[in-house]
């Protein structure tokens, strides 16, 4: 099977968690597929939420079927959060006095992930050929477009699924695909984090997302192996 494997970085992230806002915005701790597939929209040139017309955004529609498995680059896949504060004096923004609205914004700090996508369909291999091309059509970002994104060392990589079974998975899945033996773990990392668009609202449909050093004892998926990380796509 051919695999697309890029590093994806930025200086900063943020991705939206929608259901805090009172005092300021939180971000999940890491991207999610959905905000992956945004990005891979931007790099092919497919719409965005602006200009939907059918039920799902553009990317999305296209995407959604897309297999990847995110590795991130950071210890317990735990990135570094700091609080920004700014103004947002665009005039409309707010209605006290001035138009001025102070805006605070979690962010995560120099984040970075090991991207894979199974090459299956047409759509899979279009992706690979523009990463690889380094060929996009609207600037990929993270989250948001303060938050420029970089890929870099893409690649096309081959691998043979195999068993899951007799070790642990390096990327984030979610926690239903698989059983762990925790006996001997050094860590987990958990969070809920969305999967999937809502067909009648367009809102997230989150899951509980999973990383840990625990082998797997039980699984239906296969896993693939690229030098020394296990990758299961979902």
């Amino acid at each position: 099977m051919e695999i697309l494997k890029f590093r994806l970085k930025g200086k900063t992230a943020f991705f939206k968690n929608p259901e805090v806002n009172t005092y300021y915005y939180f971000t999940y701790g890491n991207i999610h597929r959905v905000a992956l597939l945004g990005l891979f929209g931007a790099i092919l040139g497919y719409q965005g939420y602006n200009a939907q017309q059918e039920v799902y955004p553009e990317f999305y529609e296209k995407l959604k079927d897309l297999k990847a498995a995110v590795v991130p680059a950071a210890e317990y896949g735990c990135f570094e959060k700091k609080v920004q504060t700014f103004n947002n004096s665009v005039g409309y923004a707010s209605q006290e006095t001035g138009g001025n609205l102070i805006v605070k914004e979690q962010w995560l700090e120099n984040p970075e992930w090991q991207v894979y996508v199974l090459i299956q369909d047409e759509e899979s291999r279009r992706l690979a050929d523009a990463v690889m091309a380094h060929h996009c059509v609207y600037m990929p970002y993270l989250g948001k477009n303060d938050h420029p994104a970089d890929l870099l060392e893409a690649e096309i990589i081959t691998a043979e699924p195999e068993s899951p079974i007799g070790g642990p998975v390096s990327s984030l899945i979610p926690e239903s695909m698989a059983e762990f033996d925790f006996g001997k773990m050094t860590f987990k990392y958990t969070e809920y984090l969305p999967v999937k668009l809502k067909e009648t609202t367009n809102l997230y449909e989150t899951e509980k997302m999973i990383l840990t050093d625990a082998w797997v004892k039980r699984c239906e998926e296969p896993v693939y192996r690229d030098n020394e990380y296990r990758l299961m796509f979902f």
